[in-house]
């Protein structure tokens, strides 16, 4: 785990903490972040004073980054009139002449907790976020709630209502659909990467406030989608474990261009406290293994696949095999991940074996070109889709998105049919060095690892369709990017020199072989002809190795005189 590099700003964050007095009493300004320690048996009493007359709501919220909160109206909290999670908000609606709110904090572990609470304050234009709430325990509920997997993310909040005047009574969330109504109301839905390969709490409370209020949120966020009353109020992302993400939700008023923002909620896809495949070691020893030795092997291909025809088969012919077998093998089975992953190397190896084999036997050079063809054709459309193109709501659709992906997976063999060195010279660089960068992803965290791994996640989960799949691009990304470009360009570039002036493929073995055996049984001026057969070969070297230990007979006369 990275801690923050910057020594000024911790000194700075942990100088503004306010350790929790014999009192207990923490007061806050509206719009204001405050850090705070709480701990479980003395709450914090957070207190705001002087609102002003305009203002209607007031949105308290309270954010940790692995540790539970509990945040309530109450001392004594209730299921209705609290909430506990590592990100929580609470709604007050103000009444006539009321000009302070109180809150109480405290956390659920014997530690003490940094955490992070600010209160915004929206007026009666201004839409209430979860006002509309029936699903959840709260009366109003502007919280959004998240759950995860290693495939995909999760989140669900409830609707909105529209805004009204301190003392009146709240519009009714079911009197209609017209533009009177709360159905008039928008959802976006926005999200925010933290920076790669930090896990620190410093890093995780300076950069959630960036998504606390709408203009900071639009200003930092990146907006993914747009929802209306009709749609449901859950949507789906891709996970990635390891990587810090922020949600947030802005629900928009388009009769008063006016707006108000949920509670933000972060993960990182992965657990903190677990002892094995934590947050701070998430691959596992077989994963990092098999990619290790996949990886040895793509980089002697990028840079000498076509020299060493054979091995450049093998290499594809592990690939094509493996991930096939890895997806049935998966379907089908309930067997353990390092069980699948083993019995996937062995059948990968089985396959690289049997397309030397065939080529050995059979001398098909345009089947071998065809299987490295869609090898090469896979990945290029993988990576088409993992651009923004990926996220269209047309490739929600699974027959349209299998049907594009193999259009742009088979156009690879299709385009290059007439000059097969060049495709195989192609596929071995840039597929080689991509088997390198997927073992750099087993120790150093990096998006382009989902190039393929989406891909994977859509063949495994009937599910993953619905999910969002954009990725951070950072730094990391923009150097192991580029090692990636050199690696393959070098590869390319290296075996296109090397391989101009030579034929461009070795001869058929098998009819070599069969040519050179009718030669030598027929021309009887040939050296060849007379080299005795294979088994009186094995068994003249047997002799001369048995020799080799024999006791050496002493020197002089070895028969007995004659009488």
């Amino acid at each position: 785990m990275l801690l923050s590099p910057f020594p000024l700003v911790l000194w700075g964050f942990l100088g503004a903490l306010r350790y929790g007095g014999a009192s207990g009493l923490l007061e806050l300004s509206l719009g204001k972040f405050r850090n705070v320690l709480l701990n479980q048996t003395n709450p914090e009493e957070a207190v705001i004073r002087n609102i002003a007359s305009n203002v209607t709501v007031v949105i308290f919220q309270v954010h940790a980054q692995q540790s539970d909160v509990v945040i309530s109206f109450d001392k004594n909290p209730s299921v209705n009139s609290s909430g506990t999670g590592v990100d929580k908000g609470l709604v007050s609606i103000l009444r006539p002449q009321q000009s302070v709110c109180t809150w109480y904090l405290r956390s659920l572990v014997a530690s003490q907790v940094l955490s992070t609470a600010i209160s915004i304050p929206y007026m009666e234009k201004d839409p209430i976020p979860g006002g509309c709430n029936l699903e959840f325990d709260l009366e109003v509920d502007p919280n959004i709630y998240l759950d995860y997997t290693l495939v995909d993310i999760h989140i669900k909040f409830a609707p909105a209502n529209l805004g009204y005047t301190r003392g009146a009574n709240p519009p009714s969330c079911d009197s209609g659909t017209g533009q009177n109504s709360r159905w008039r109301l928008r959802y976006d839905v926005y999200r925010y990467f933290l920076p790669e390969n930090d896990l620190s709490e410093m890093v995780l409370m300076s950069h959630i406030q960036k998504m606390s209020e709408v203009q900071s949120i639009k200003a930092n966020g990146i907006k993914m989608l747009t929802l209306t009353t009709d749609d449901k109020t859950n949507v789906y992302f891709s996970s990635l474990p390891g990587q810090g993400v922020i949600y947030n939700i802005i629900v928009w008023d388009p009769l008063w261009n006016t707006s108000a923002a949920y509670i933000p909620v972060h993960t990182y896809a992965c657990s903190f406290a677990d002892l094995v495949d934590n947050c701070s070691s998430l691959s596992k020893i077989s994963t990092k293994v098999f990619f290790t030795a996949l990886a040895v092997l793509g980089l002697f291909t990028c840079f000498f696949g076509h020299r060493f025809w054979k091995t450049d088969l093998v290499f594809m012919g592990f690939i094509f095999t493996a991930f096939f077998f890895f997806v049935f093998i998966t379907r089908v089975t309930g067997l353990g991940y390092d069980l699948r992953l083993t019995l996937t190397a062995v059948a990968g190896i089985i396959g690289g074996l049997f397309l030397v084999a065939s080529w050995w036997r059979f001398g098909s050079v345009l089947l071998c070109m065809f299987v490295i063809g869609l090898v090469l054709g896979f990945l290029f459309s993988s990576m088409v889709f993992f651009t923004p193109l990926g996220d269209y709501r047309v490739f929600r659709d699974d027959v349209v998105f299998w049907v594009t992906f193999s259009s742009v997976a088979l156009m690879i063999p299709v385009l290059f049919v007439g000059c097969p060195r060049i495709l195989n010279i192609l596929a071995s660089g840039i597929v080689g060095s991509y088997a390198v960068i997927l073992a750099v992803a087993c120790y150093v965290y990096t998006s382009l690892a989902y190039i393929t791994l989406d891909l994977l996640r859509r063949v495994l989960n009937d599910y993953f369709s619905r999910a969002y799949t954009n990725v951070p691009f950072q730094t990391n990304d923009f150097i192991i990017l580029s090692v990636w470009t050199m690696l393959a360009l070098s590869g390319v570039t290296v075996q296109l020199r090397r391989e101009r002036s030579e034929v461009p493929f070795p001869p058929h073995p098998y009819l070599t072989w069969k040519r050179e055996r009718e030669r030598r049984s027929t021309n009887v001026l040939d050296p060849s002809h007379h080299i005795p057969p294979l088994r009186e070969r094995i068994h003249n070297k047997l002799l001369h190795i048995k020799e080799c230990f024999q006791k050496e007979q002493p020197a002089g006369e070895r028969t007995p005189l004659l009488l």
